[in-house]
């Protein structure tokens, strides 16, 4: 009777991380400057409040493997997040690629920047031969199962937001500011101001009361404005205290002026008395 072992887990006989890097050297993907601030501005305004900060991972431009059976396969999304899974690879290494077999946990969200040269791509557009990679609307949709996929036009300032419904992508309408996700308790909107130095519309993130989340230069810069009308505050206070203090002061002059002109209107009026030969102490008596 032959006895068979149980097979290993993907983790033990698929490549790792360490194996299928971040970069491939015929593919160097340099995504130009818009690319690198608007990924920057997403991290750092993604804020579950109902996850940990090491309980979220967040990337752009980082190689996404889906499939085992093709395990060079990738898709490198402009930006994407993960929830519920270690910011660490293991909980202790920063990560070169994230290979969904290893990591057990795919995609919560995913934004794509278009561009002329990746629209067909990025929204199911494009078709491909026989043994050739399918096109990230497939990954995202059929293959990952990914909860939402956003897709943002920088030329036009269009934004387009598609939520799984019965297993396929749906395109949301927007609530409010943006478009809400109710897993994460936070919405992605079109947020128009300036961030480092460029003025233009962003994708950014936004809470429960439509408050657009601060990054931390951001809150540090609120943290000093508190603190600086905290100070004045305190600064109105000590100068209302010294004024009332004075206040209390000019009082106790005046009356001290009071009772001294009243002492002399006394000593006047006894001095004269006294000149007519009448005893003051005889009328205070009487």
């Amino acid at each position: 009777m032959y006895q068979y072992s149980p097979p290993l887990s993907p983790r033990e006989v698929l490549p790792t991380m360490y194996d299928l890097p971040s970069e491939d050297p015929e593919e160097p993907g340099l995504p130009y400057e818009f690319h690198l601030l608007q990924p920057e501005l997403l991290r750092l305004t993604f804020r579950p409040p109902t996850y940990k900060e090491d309980q979220v991972f967040t990337a752009s431009d980082l190689n996404l493997y889906y499939d085992s059976r093709h395990p060079q396969w990738y898709k490198r999304p402009d930006w994407f997040a993960v929830l519920g899974v270690s910011r660490l690879y293991d909980g202790q290494d920063l990560r070169l690629s994230y290979v969904t077999w290893q990591e057990g946990i795919y995609p919560f969200v995913v934004v794509e920047l278009l561009s002329p040269g990746t629209e067909k791509e990025d929204l199911g557009r494009s078709f491909r031969e026989v043994n050739q990679p399918p096109n990230k609307w497939t990954v995202y949709e059929r293959m990952l199962r990914i909860p939402y996929y956003i897709v943002f036009n920088r030329y036009t300032d269009e934004l387009q937001a598609f939520g799984l419904v019965v297993n396929e992508y749906q395109e949301l309408s927007p609530q409010g500011v943006g478009i809400w996700l109710k897993e994460a308790e936070l919405g992605l909107g079109l947020w128009e101001g300036i961030y480092q130095g460029v003025h233009r519309r962003w994708l950014r993130w936004y809470d429960g009361e439509g408050n657009w989340i601060p990054t931390p230069v951001e809150q540090e810069r609120q943290r000093s404005e508190q603190e600086r009308q905290r100070a004045e505050l305190a600064q109105q206070q000590v100068e209302q205290e010294r004024q009332r203090a004075e206040l209390a002061q000019q009082q106790v002059e005046q009356e001290r002026q009071r009772a001294e002109q009243e002492r002399q209107r006394a000593e006047r009026l006894a001095a004269h008395l006294r000149s007519l030969g009448i005893n003051p102490h005889d009328i205070e008596l009487g």
